[in-house]
Order: C-alpha cells, then sequence, then structure tokens
C-alpha cells in the first residue's frame, strides 16, 4: 500500500494530495466505507455537519486501527450556525457525533453572502482553533471576494477552499486566486458526478493512451494542478483505483486539452456561490 503524498498548508499542517469524500453515505454504510478507504490507504477523509454522517466517519476510524493522530479528518460547519454562539454549539456537537477531541479541519461550507455572517463564523472557527477544537480553518465554495474580506476582517486566510472542480467547470480563475492567496483549492465533485465528463472522448482517449481509467485521468489532472481531490464511491475496488493515480503522469498538453473541457455552464446544479444560501 502507497501513501499518498501531502501538501503543506499555510499553517503547517500536511494534507494528503488526495482525499475520500463520504457524501451521501450514512449511518453502517458511512462506517464501512470510511475504514474500508483507510485500509485501502487513504488518509484524508471528507465530511460535513448536513452529511448527517459525522458520527460514521469517526465509527470507520476507530475501526481501521489506524492511529488518529495518522488520518486528517475535516467537517464543515453549516449555513445555519454562522453566528458565533451557534457556531460554537455546533463544532461541539460535531466532535460529540464523531466521537473526537478535534477536527484536523473545520471549513465553513458556504459563504451565503445574503445572509452575510461568513466573517462573524470564520472568526469563531479562528477562535476555537486557538482553543485546540480544531487544528486548521478553512472554507468551502468561497469566492475571491469572499477570501478578501476574511483577511480585511480577521488579518487571516483561510488554509483550503473546496469547491465544485472538475473538468467540464475547471476553476481556472478560482484556482489562480486561491494559490496567489496560499490557499490550497480541494475539489467536490471531482468526477463531474451526473456528468458526461468520463465518457468524453478528450478523457477516454487519454486514459487510452497511458492504460488507465477514465476517473483516474481526471484525478491525475487535479493532482498536477496542485488541486486535492476528494471523489467518493461506494465501490471499494473503485475507492482504490482513484487512488492509484500516483504512479503515472499527464503530458502538459493532455492537461491543457482537459482543462479545455471547462463550459460556462459547467456547474453540476448550477450553485452560484455569489447568490446561494445553504442552511
Amino acid at each position: 500500500m502507497t501513501l499518498a503524498p501531502t501538501l503543506r498548508l499555510a499553517d503547517g499542517l500536511d494534507l494528503p494530495a488526495i482525499g475520500y469524500g463520504t457524501y451521501p453515505a450514512r449511518g453502517q454504510a458511512a462506517r464501512d466505507a470510511v475504514a474500508d478507504a483507510l485500509d485501502a490507504g487513504y488518509r484524508l477523509i471528507d465530511t460535513a455537519y448536513n452529511y448527517e454522517n459525522e458520527g460514521g466517519v469517526g465509527a470507520g476510524v476507530r475501526a481501521s486501527g489506524l492511529l488518529r493522530d495518522d488520518v486528517v479528518l475535516q467537517s464543515k460547519l453549516s449555513g445555519r450556525y454562522h453566528r458565533h454562539d451557534a457556531a460554537v454549539t455546533a463544532v461541539h456537537e460535531s466532535l460529540l457525533r464523531a466521537g473526537l477531541e478535534y477536527w484536523d479541519l473545520y471549513l465553513i461550507h458556504w459563504p451565503n453572502p445574503v445572509q452575510g455572517h461568513y466573517i462573524e463564523a470564520f472568526a469563531t472557527l479562528l477562535e476555537l482553533r486557538d482553543a485546540g477544537l480544531i487544528r486548521s480553518v478553512g472554507v468551502s465554495n468561497f469566492l475571491p471576494e469572499h477570501l478578501d474580506a476574511l483577511r480585511g476582517a480577521t488579518g487571516e486566510l483561510p488554509t483550503v477552499n473546496q469547491v465544485e472542480l472538475h473538468p467540464r467547470w475547471s476553476q481556472g480563475p478560482q484556482r489562480t486566486a486561491d494559490a496567489a492567496r496560499g490557499v490550497i483549492t480541494q475539489a467536490w465533485s471531482p468526477l463531474g458526478r451526473g456528468s458526461s465528463v468520463l465518457a468524453d472522448p478528450v478523457v477516454t482517449e487519454i486514459a487510452a493512451a497511458h492504460d488507465v481509467s477514465p476517473g483516474q485521468v481526471v484525478l491525475r489532472w487535479q493532482v498536477q494542478l496542485g488541486v486535492v481531490p476528494l471523489p467518493h464511491s461506494s465501490s471499494a475496488d473503485r475507492r482504490r483505483e482513484n487512488l492509484d493515480v500516483f504512479g503515472f503522469a499527464l503530458f502538459d498538453d493532455e492537461v491543457a486539452a482537459i482543462d479545455a473541457l471547462t463550459r460556462p455552464d459547467g456547474r453540476i446544479q448550477g450553485q452560484d456561490p455569489a447568490v446561494y444560501e445553504e442552511l
């Protein structure tokens, strides 16, 4: 078993270059999937308060037999808990559900700009970091202007920004903005859930040339862009395949060809962080 290489976040936390996404698994299915993912070699597990599977994730880690410090676990704060006291309660509840003493990473799930309390939420997570309940504070679905608002108000930036990112929505400007601020980009739905991207001739031809699967090509594309993909699969074989992307490399023209598959309307469900409100 070969573990993924790591990327060092701005605050010094080492983040595996690929992780396992747990949505939409719940209950025993989440426990078993996480335990198997860890057995396969994943060391970064992603969940969220709103996934309702933090308990299954924690149980899966314990069932794996790994030491807690050997795994990077991250969850996310839902939109209805952005005010200070609500955020404090939510993080404590999140830890209790997972049976953990701390989260390695805790992210604000969406900025909810209409509600307009994401700066308060970020400041609260920094407070909880300083109290030892969170090791590193990140965000999800934040646009460059949201990142700058956080820095202007608190003097700090998040360490990661998890965004929708796949060949139909390659997020070039957002990736550039994150990198310019020292923020690592993570990818949710990295394989373009529900889209036809894995059957696209560009992807399938590259896969044939490297004797790998289309999914491995897409994940390798993201890794080479410096993005941390978080693929989910309910199949044990596919989980292992998705992790096996460090034994080959794409050529520069292949990376560019996949990047060019992006579309102006490429979002899977049209969730624009400038207006979308998640509760």
